[in-house]
């Protein structure tokens, strides 16, 4: 049985954790909240700029001879960018994206090759020895738009090159503080995005009540449509690619905060049975010295 030493000891180190942790949890709110508004103010022009290049895809008669928008007839190799944190204690923030993304590799009969944003990601790929095509770490807790141009960059060059046939991104979708969900997206090429197939959904939902003769007669494209698409596709894979690190650094923020709540929770359950075992132990002691003195007492008769 530990000492009423060891027991106080115990008792003290869990009081300097659970400081830690409320300090970590209140820093984790305190940057969700501006994580929020980032999502906020930047959604609207994201989604914008979805539409936009969803009908600006659906006018032209021809795609245009870009690279970046050559889609190829077969795919040999996906590229998958995995967006992690670069911290931990965060719960299973980082675990389930990357368990998604071993998901996916298992799914697929094409070869892999690997990208992350995150310390996390990056460690998790390098120990379990995957081929990684690139990498971006140190800006996870506040990303900036050349943090996602450098990371699009990066991936526009690889299916460019023909590194990649086609590149899916993995990130947590911020929902709430408490519940952030993995979403899965098709970035390249745009032929198969998953986001413009989304734009297209909600176009035909938002016309239900109108002929599409007269919906697309509200659309006068100048200049043509095909140049029109030449030119938004680079800010669309940048801007996808910015809003996925923006709902990830606000679901890691959310995910922080809830564990390290849950952290000093179970901290002061632990400091309450350790301090019922310390008064336990210190009466055991003030027993034992009583009995040690009547017994003393008794032998001086």
């Amino acid at each position: 049985m530990a000492s009423l030493k060891d027991i106080r000891g115990r008792i003290s180190s869990v009081k300097n954790v659970r400081k830690i942790t409320r300090a970590m949890e209140m820093i984790s709110a305190a940057r969700l909240r501006r994580a929020e508004q980032r999502i906020e103010a930047l959604r609207p022009y994201a989604d914008a700029l979805r539409r936009m290049t969803a009908r600006a895809s659906q006018a032209a008669e021809n795609i245009p001879n870009l690279p970046i928008l050559q889609e190829r007839e077969s795919v040999e190799r996906v590229g998958i960018l995995l967006i992690t944190g670069d911290r931990g204690l965060a719960g299973p923030f980082n675990s389930q994206i990357l368990r998604a993304g071993n998901q996916r590799k298992r799914e697929l009969d094409e070869d892999v090759l690997w990208y992350a944003v995150g310390r996390r990601g990056v460690s998790s790929l390098e120990f379990r020895g995957f081929e990684v095509g690139g990498s971006w770490t140190g800006f996870t807790d506040r990303p900036a738009f050349a943090d996602a141009r450098r990371v699009a960059d990066g991936l526009a060059a690889a299916y460019v090159d023909g590194k990649v046939d086609r590149v899916e991104v993995f990130y947590n979708g911020y929902i709430s503080p408490v519940n952030q969900e993995v979403r899965h997206e098709t970035l390249l090429p745009l032929q198969q995005a998953d986001v413009i197939e989304q734009a297209e959904d909600e176009d035909d939902n938002d016309g239900e009540e109108h002929e599409d003769i007269h919906s697309r007669a509200l659309w006068i494209y100048e200049p043509d449509p095909e140049e029109i698409l030449a030119r938004l596709v680079p800010d669309y894979v940048e801007i996808s690619i910015y809003r996925a690190m923006l709902e990830s650094t606000a679901s890691e923020h959310g995910a922080r905060m809830s564990a390290m709540r849950n952290a000093s929770d179970n901290a002061g359950e632990l400091l309450d049975d350790l301090t019922l075992a310390a008064n336990r132990q210190r009466q055991a002691e003030i027993t034992q010295e009583i009995m040690e003195v009547v017994a003393g007492a008794e032998g001086l008769r």
